[in-house]
């Protein structure tokens, strides 16, 4: 007998020289295949439609729509705030403004590399006191992002529990509490390059630099009076609100840096 022949010498029936053959030749799983695909399809357009109800990814890329002369701006404007003199957005503030045409735009591109960057400073800090781990790194990542996490929540929830309605959107939010990052990037670098008894009065530097900072940028976006408001207490819940956001802000700071310097 022939190899790969029938019994009569033959060349084997089409489909049927591989595993499965037969499988591919049913009209019926033909058809299966094609309601799968359709049914993956579909579930993907939901999937996507549930994703842009929460987060608008169209308007999250002009968080990250940067350049390196923004780059540069944004960090000196957090590092020395003191100098800056106008804080106004210029654009159409209804929709998101990219931040390389105005730098007072918030963005998201800076935070997420401040938070890179402090991950990769957490491990240099922890190899210097021989206690650096993966286990350890990762257990620090996880734990700045929950409590990021937890502080934007907070802030949400309490806004929604004084009905204070603000220009300030949830990704707005983010970016603002995201600079943080930066001040403890510049607080682990300095503690290498300064005197031990400077550490202090650079995290009083710090902590001043970025709570102006916020003040100055967060004051535009909340303060404004809402005629929803009423009674005139608006003005009062809503400065409350501002100086609760800045003032734990040192707070998160400390919190981040105290046991890594």
């Amino acid at each position: 007998m022939a190899v790969g022949g029938n019994m009569y010498g033959g060349p084997p029936p089409p489909n049927q020289g591989y595993p499965g053959g037969q499988f591919m030749n049913d009209p019926m799983a033909n058809v299966a295949m094609q309601y799968g695909a359709q049914l993956a399809d579909h579930g993907k357009d939901v999937m996507e439609k549930q994703v842009e109800r929460f987060l608008s990814v169209s308007k999250l890329k002009y968080y990250f729509a940067v350049d390196t002369a923004y780059v540069g701006k944004k960090l000196a404007i957090l590092l020395f705030p003191f100098g800056h003199t106008e804080w106004s957005i210029k654009y159409n503030q209804d929709e998101p403004v990219a931040p390389r045409f105005e730098v007072n735009a918030p963005d998201l591109y800076i935070p997420v590399m401040a938070f890179v960057t402090y991950i990769l400073l957490a491990g240099v800090c922890l190899g210097k006191q021989d206690r650096f781990t993966p286990e350890v790194l990762g257990m620090q990542a996880s734990s700045a992002l929950v409590w990021l996490i937890i502080e934007v929540l907070a802030i949400l929830l309490t806004t929604y529990i004084t009905n204070i309605h603000t220009a300030l959107r949830k990704l707005d939010l983010i970016a603002f509490c995201g600079y943080k990052y930066v001040g403890d990037d510049s607080l682990l670098t300095r503690q290498y390059f300064v005197f031990i008894w400077w550490l202090p009065p650079c995290c009083l530097y710090t902590s001043v630099s970025i709570v102006f900072f916020l003040v100055r940028n967060l004051k535009l976006l909340i303060l404004p009076e809402s005629p929803t408001d009423g009674f005139g207490q608006g003005n009062k819940r809503r400065m409350y609100i501002l100086l609760f956001i800045s003032a734990i802000q040192p707070l998160f700071i400390y919190w981040l840096t105290f046991h890594l310097a």
